[in-house]
């Protein structure tokens, strides 16, 4: 297989030598390497990379990749991280606007005819940014002779991979992980893995997020270890009865294919370790455990974020453990009743806020510190709920949700605003995806990667069609798939406000940006069909939040209000040495010669950067802590 550089410009090329996406589960060695939370079948990959920088395509240095290339000139990069942030590349930050308007004339590709293939749009730019990766690493031991694939959690915007000067994939779905089998090509010792990294690609049209424009390998990236029996994807189907008693538990394995001879165990166990489900089979491509009846069962919620223990025993034909995966999960019931959210038979309120992933120094490429610390945040403040805008998550955010009972909104990393909204107006003449056909295949990609990663966490109680893309044939679809995999969940959509042609078709709910209390009491007052909530409300820019009891106030007038996520959470803002004092000073867009620039239109969070909270936070506080189910 040789690698295009054309992809770039083509938008039914998105992936090429991934692995399907699958759920977000770990393989232990043993159980006692789960007490110690660190797995062998695991390398890290994290850490200094060499690099080199190209202002285009046509400057980047060819054949890098290669064991034997010169390297001795690149320079020394961190991973995870951003270009950017290393003084490489421009700092940019733009709201709806496409990063390139005003400068270079593009329009997506089949849009306004078939034969607009986009050819050279992204390929033969003069402004897309290239980032040359490369990293020797040995195999370590427990690693060696098995099937090894290596999975990268985030890579801005389009990625080339090779190992050992063979070329293996390429995938441009920059905030969902991407796997590669590394087998064919992989040596115990001196392996050289490259990275080619566009700034833009198609993919530039979908990820128009209100946020820094950032490229690079910004999360991290491992090696994965599979032996002669693997358990590749992991679905928990847990549901309750109506009465809310008795839980049931299916759960559906895929291993790998044509699997040794060998076994699969299960057990399940609550919180005191007492057993309440066992059994085990014979290892096959697909192995399906269940249907087990949990009496009295525990049900997770916000104030009580219950999880019950799962854990798979894989062996071989004479009885020796091969691997153990460990996944904790929760029963609850999540349903529409008379046109009412309700949660284990309780009306849902949520207390919300959209969140960026973001650190002042790090920018996207948070640590763990900082999903710690925002969690405290979240309990200090009566917050129970988080819209992950406008991408997935780092994987462990979700795990931890769990854990603290926060209700996530789970957002496909989907944004094409800029393609249907022109300078405020409704315009969506060259709208993507809207209806066109060449562009369903990556955008129902994007909402699989969302599924499959994130489907047995209880917090999700969403699936998030993305945001601000208008609506279309495409997004209807990505609807009608989320149904059919999870019926267990609801489907959000806030877009489809600007196109009720859709309304049948897209979104449980009714979600509208920044809608007013009285048009809101509007909606309600006229019999609607949908509960109402509101995906962004009370925008924290400045000194903002005043009247949000005008919001609180809905919640005893109308059964069908539910509450909504605040925007947002955190600001949007880099810490730099200021020029004349020599202080540590957050700066905002604009402040990087950036243009053209949304300015410290990245500055609307309850939070600063630092993570230190804004006078608004006190009024959260307030009203979130009078309803907080």
């Amino acid at each position: 297989m040789e690698p295009s550089i054309n992809w770039l410009d083509d938008p039914q090329v998105f992936r090429v030598g991934t692995l399907p996406a699958h759920s977000d589960h770990r393989a232990y060695r043993s159980g006692e390497e789960i007490e110690r939370g660190v797995s062998s079948y695991i390398q890290s990959l994290d850490g200094d990379w060499q690099f080199q920088y190209a202002k285009n395509p046509a400057d980047r240095p060819v054949g890098f990749f290669e064991p034997d290339y010169d390297r001795d000139h690149f320079f020394t990069i961190q991973v995870p991280g951003h270009i950017e942030l290393e003084n490489f590349s421009q700092i940019h930050y733009i709201n709806t606007l496409y990063p390139w308007e005003g400068k270079v004339y593009r329009r997506p590709a089949y849009v306004l005819n078939d034969a607009d293939t986009g050819a050279g749009m992204f390929s033969a730019a003069d402004n897309n940014c290239v980032g040359a990766y490369a990293k020797r690493f040995d195999l370590e031991e427990p690693l060696r002779n098995k099937r090894v694939t290596v999975q990268f959690d985030g890579v801005e915007q389009a990625m080339y991979l090779w190992l050992n000067g063979h070329f293996v994939g390429y995938a441009e779905d920059s905030f969902s992980q991407s796997e590669f089998d590394l087998t064919p090509y992989i040596q115990d010792t001196d392996n050289v893995i490259a990275v080619e990294v566009f700034k833009q690609s198609t993919a530039a049209f979908l990820e128009d997020q209100d946020m820094f424009r950032f490229s690079g390998i910004f999360r991290s990236v491992r090696l994965t270890a599979q032996p002669e029996i693997h358990v590749n994807d992991l679905a928990i189907h847990p549901t309750v009865t109506a009465d809310l008693t008795t839980g049931h538990l299916a759960v559906t394995l895929q291993l790998n294919d044509h699997p040794a001879a060998g076994t699969v165990s299960l057990t399940v166990t609550d919180d005191r370790g007492e057993m309440v489900a066992e059994a085990s089979g014979k290892a096959t491509e697909q192995v399906r455990f269940g249907d087990f009846e949990v009496a009295n069962v525990r049900l997770w919620s916000h104030s009580d974020p219950y999880r019950y223990h799962l854990q798979l025993t894989v062996r071989d034909a004479d009885g020796a453990v091969l691997e153990v995966v460990p996944y904790d999960f929760g029963f609850r019931r999540f349903e529409l009743v008379d046109k009412v959210m309700m949660l284990n038979g309780e009306r849902l309120i949520l207390n919300g806020v959209n969140r960026h992933e973001w650190n002042p120094d790090r920018g996207r490429a948070i640590t763990q510190a900082d999903m710690v610390a925002d969690l405290q945040v979240f309990k200090e403040n009566n917050i129970n709920a988080v819209r992950t805008c406008h991408y997935p998550d780092q994987i462990p955010w979700y795990t931890m949700c769990d854990e603290a009972g926060i209700y996530m909104m789970a957002e496909t990393n989907l944004e094409t605003h800029g393609s249907w909204q022109k300078m405020g107006a409704v315009e969506p003449s060259y709208n993507v995806p809207g209806s066109v056909s060449k562009w369903r295949d990556a955008v129902l990609d994007r909402a699989k990667n969302n599924y499959e990663v994130f489907k047995n966490h209880p917090s999700i109680l969403f699936w998030s069609l993305g945001n601000e893309s208008y609506a279309g044939e495409v997004l209807a679809e990505m609807n009608a798939y989320y149904k059919r995999v999870d019926p267990t969940r609801l489907t959000h959509y806030e877009g489809v406000y600007r196109n009720r042609a859709y309304a049948d078709q897209i979104s449980d709910v009714e979600s509208r940006m920044y809608e007013t209390p009285e048009n809101i009491k509007a909606y309600l007052d006229d019999h609607p069909e949908k509960p109402f909530l509101n995906c962004e409300y009370m925008h924290d820019m400045g000194n903002s939040l005043g009247g949000m009891a005008s919001y609180v106030n809905l919640i005893d007038q109308y059964p069908m209000y539910q509450g909504g996520f605040i925007w947002d959470y955190i600001d949007q803002a880099l810490y730099v040495t200021d020029e004349v004092t020599g202080n540590r000073v957050l700066r905002y867009g604009g402040d990087f010669d950036d243009r053209h620039s949304d300015y410290d239109f990245s500055g609307d969070g309850l939070m600063f950067a630092n993570r230190q909270p804004k006078p608004a936070m006190q009024e959260v506080r307030y009203y979130y802590g009078q309803y907080n189910n």
